[in-house]
């Protein structure tokens, strides 16, 4: 199966097998390597154990904080891009961008960033590398990484509302799961019970809570997905909805559940790390990996005893390669640079920079967890990407194109096929599977609200250990409001909510998709640098390739990417020859501008960190300077 029309069968376990060996090599000898090059000690103190407070800096045990964390890092980026890039240009492609990238690239990039946090007090890579290259390229990367954050906000609160119009049963599980958690926090924190007996009793619950959810259906509208007739919802609300806003573009189940999830994410968010954070994630941890291990064997399974309800290979409607240019039906894109930006999440993500120096590195009680949460947790999330290949595999494509809404309906069809290797019929496989989908982006949903925070926080300099409401200062002027407002523990959350509301029901996902995946990307590149500039600085004998080569080709690739997009797409496509008019015409000027807006601040960093090895290196390490872990 080389090309688009010549076909063979082809067992999808072959993409498991190819995955698992780069993984597995990775893990056992690279990340072992790095863990020494990074000098990793479990006996220096961790930030958690500096700064604990009882609301961010707060130390976790190993698995609590790795739910966390993978839990965090998968959102639906990691299910939608490889789906999307295995329709357009095959599946080979994308599987192999996944199992060689991600232990060279992408787990290095999480892993670096979260030790390089912890010898920088738990601080943001903008932090870092402004410790090196000045406050000016603080500022800048500080800022990006929080207007990133108001786009993962709105493209993820986007994607869970999707998920629970064509699944009206995964809200009621995950309501299901947040009222456990809060119980779990109660019983681990206050009352202080045993751990390994209430992790036994909360996630049994929580897997009833799937039981409940599949029972007992909950819309806020009538679902508008073609399977709702079928599942007899308890719509909450009467009427069409047609004055939620969005609704005309995106269905008013849709539209309606937005704000609520963005609610949900802004209280979540300002909520001590012990009330929610930790024990949701760890609960929801064991349903993430049920979903992604569960596919996992259930593939072996299937394909070596036959126990599935068809055979487990890739459909004759997806090509292992559909040339340089994709498919017309889902759109003609040079596979280069256009396959590693749409792919994303599986295999790199500058939005794991953020969580690895953001909540992770404020929670770790062991330096030496670091490989495990950051490296082995990036793995896992190329164990997503992969299972979302899989199931695309399984599953066909048929459509006119890719993208959200047609990777989601795929992600379960495809999952609730090859659990019937289990047993399991297909109408209990793919509602559980839309369940494993929302557990992963409400978590990065309220994550990314309360990383946003922090961004803020450090931008207008609040001391590590310390918070704000965001009352303190208000009516004290413009701008001493302002400050207080966008650092507050209760005011940040609608700073950030706010405008991705409106970007999202203005009906252009398209728009924020392609705006996440390039900011996203750029971030990944920028952290890189960031954690090869700090590299520099702590020893001038420490070697900057497993750091350096990442980012170079992470920067050639963003920009290249950009500038297609920016300059071919937007200027000669849409303003030049008139492809776009209007509200079309008005989106294109605004994608061109951010692109290349990106373009240019990724390039001057580039610059900063540049200059600042140079003048390490050249001196012989006479100016470099160990970061304290004062």
């Amino acid at each position: 199966m080389l090309h688009c029309g010549v076909t063979l069968m082809v067992q999808v376990i072959w993409i498991v097998a190819a995955v698992l060996a780069t993984f597995t090599i990775g893990y056992v000898g690279y990340s072992r390597y790095l863990a020494q090059f990074l000098e990793l000690d479990e006996g220096n103190e961790t930030p958690a154990h500096k700064y604990e407070d009882g609301q961010e800096y707060i130390p976790a045990k190993k698995p609590v904080l790795l739910g966390h964390h993978f839990s965090s890092i998968a959102g639906g980026a990691p299910i939608v891009g490889p789906i999307t890039a295995g329709a357009i240009w095959g599946w080979v492609p994308a599987m192999l961008w996944i199992a060689i990238g991600n232990p060279l690239m992408g787990s290095v990039h999480d892993f670096v960033s979260l030790s390089g946090s912890l010898r920088h007090e738990g601080k943001s890579i903008g932090y870092i590398i402004g410790e090196y290259v000045g406050e000016g390229g603080k500022d800048m990367l500080l800022w990006f990484a929080f207007l990133t954050i108001i786009l993962v906000v709105a493209v993820f609160a986007l994607v869970v509302a999707i998920v629970f119009n064509f699944y009206p049963e995964a809200a009621s599980a995950s309501f299901v799961y947040i009222v456990l958690a809060l119980l779990f926090g109660v019983y681990l924190y206050q009352f202080d019970l045993p751990f390994i007996p209430g992790t036994v009793a909360f996630v049994a619950a929580v897997f009833a809570g799937v039981w409940v959810g599949i029972q007992y259906p909950v819309a806020l509208f009538q679902p508008t997905a073609d399977r709702a007739a079928d599942i007899g919802a308890l719509v909450l609300l009467g009427g069409q909805g047609s004055w939620v806003p969005g609704a005309s573009t995106l269905g008013a189940n849709t539209a309606a559940w937005i704000p609520v999830v963005m609610i949900y994410a802004g209280i979540a968010s300002a909520l001590p790390v012990w009330v929610l954070l930790q024990p949701r994630d760890y609960l929801s941890s064991f349903l993430l990996y049920a979903g992604v291990g569960g596919t996992l064997l259930a593939v072996i399974v299937g394909t070596l005893f036959g126990t599935a309800s068809q055979p487990l290979v890739i459909a004759d409607s997806i090509s292992a390669f559909n040339g340089f240019w994709g498919v017309e039906s889902a759109g003609l894109y040079p596979l280069f640079p256009l396959l590693f930006i749409t792919i994303a999440c599986g295999t790199i993500s500058g939005f794991h920079s953020l969580v690895s120096s953001g909540t992770t590195a404020k929670q770790l009680n062991k330096e030496t967890d670091a490989r495990l949460i950051g490296y082995g947790g990036m793995l896992g999330e190329g164990l997503l990407a992969s299972v979302a290949l899989i199931t695309l595999g399984v599953a066909g494509f048929n459509a006119t194109g890719g993208g959200i809404g047609n990777a989601l309906p795929n992600f379960a069809t495809g999952g609730g096929i090859i659990l019937t290797s289990f047993g399991l019929p297909q109408s209990f496989g793919a509602p559980f599977m839309a369940l494993v989908l929302v557990s992963f982006l409400l978590t990065s949903t309220d994550t990314a609200v309360r990383l946003g925070r922090y961004m803020m926080e450090e931008i207008v300099g609040l001391e590590a250990g310390t918070t704000a409401t965001g009352f303190e200062k208000v009516g004290q002027g413009f701008r001493s409001t302002l400050g207080s407002l966008g650092r507050g523990r209760y005011t940040n959350p609608i700073v950030q909510t706010v405008p991705a509301y409106l970007m999202v029901v203005s009906g252009q996902w398209v728009v924020l998709w392609g705006l996440f995946g390039g900011a996203n990307q750029l971030l990944a590149a920028l952290a890189l640098l960031t954690a090869t500039v700090w590299l520099a600085n702590w020893d001038d004998n420490k070697q900057l390739y497993s750091t350096g080569v990442p980012m170079a080709i992470m920067v050639t690739i963003t920009v290249l990417g950009l500038g297609y997009l920016a300059l071919y797409s937007n200027l000669y496509q849409n303003i030049i020859l008139g492809g776009a008019s209007g509200a079309g015409l008005a989106s294109a000027v605004v994608q061109m501008a951010l692109a290349l807006v990106l373009i240019g601040l990724a390039l001057a960093l580039v610059k900063k960190g540049y200059d600042n090895i140079s003048t390490v290196r050249d001196a012989g390490g006479s100016t470099a300077a160990k970061p304290s872990d004062d």
